[in-house]
């Protein structure tokens, strides 16, 4: 039965022997293969090769963003279960600890419960009893964009559709009329309307602008500290603007 198999296959045509040969490292293809020679045969069934990082796509947000530096380390912002993941081409460089969700001292006369928006320092604070707050970094408006006064949440909104004011509009025509709400959305994973004004607290899907000067007015939080916020506070909060 060998020799009839031998002669079998010293007459199969030269092209058919060559492609035999041709199907791979003899390692059999697939991982093992891939393991051993650092690529994988079999027509197409190779081992997943990593592709190139795809570019940086900046969001519709109306606002003069900053120039980016040089790329850094990438981090993952966390994710509540059960909602919608960013689009990987915006994860961004890692926050400065300042800017990060912390408990501190507050000495400030405000009642718990009160919003107390710090625009000069970048910081957003959640009174609690005992002299204490959460403190949050945040995003404020470029100048000339900068406002402060007394507000009230009027609204809360997860995951918020975005309409560009017809003021915005005027100054990028570019913008889209209407954004719904998602991951790619400007006004990010949630956001506390601010009385009846056009001034929102909300999330971002840029958050290397967070402890800068760099939105139309509306103060930006990260998404996980703004859905932080979200859960802490009711429509009817007072917010002071500093």
């Amino acid at each position: 039965m060998c020799a009839v198999w031998a002669v079998a296959w010293s007459c199969a045509p030269a092209q058919a022997q060559q492609a035999r040969y041709a199907e791979g490292g003899g390692y059999g293809g697939g991982l093992i293969e891939y393991l051993v020679t650092g690529s994988a045969a079999g027509g197409g069934r190779g081992w997943p090769q990593r592709s190139a990082a795809p570019q940086r796509v900046a969001a519709y947000s109306g606002d003069l963003l900053p120039a980016d530096p040089e790329p850094a380390t990438a981090v993952m912002p966390r994710q509540a279960y059960g909602v919608p993941q960013a689009d990987p081409t915006r994860i961004a460089r890692a926050v400065d600890p300042e800017y990060l969700r912390q408990e501190v001292a507050f000495p400030g006369p405000q009642r718990p419960g009160t919003i107390v928006i710090d625009t000069s320092g970048k910081h957003l604070y959640l009174v609690q009893p005992g002299h204490r707050a959460l403190r949050y970094g945040i995003g404020v408006g470029r100048p000339g964009f900068a406002w402060s006064g007394l507000k009230t949440v009027s609204r809360k909104a997860e995951w918020p559709d975005w309409t560009p004011p017809a003021e915005m509009l005027a100054r990028r025509p570019d913008l889209p009329r209407h954004m719904a709400g998602g991951p790619a959305n400007p006004l990010g994973a949630r956001a506390l309307y601010l009385g009846s004004s056009l001034y929102r607290i909300h999330g971002t899907n840029e958050p290397t602008t967070i402890g800068q000067s760099v939105s139309s007015g509306c103060i930006r939080m990260m998404n996980e500290d703004v859905m932080d916020l979200y859960e802490r506070v009711p429509v009817g909060t007072r917010v002071e603007v500093l």
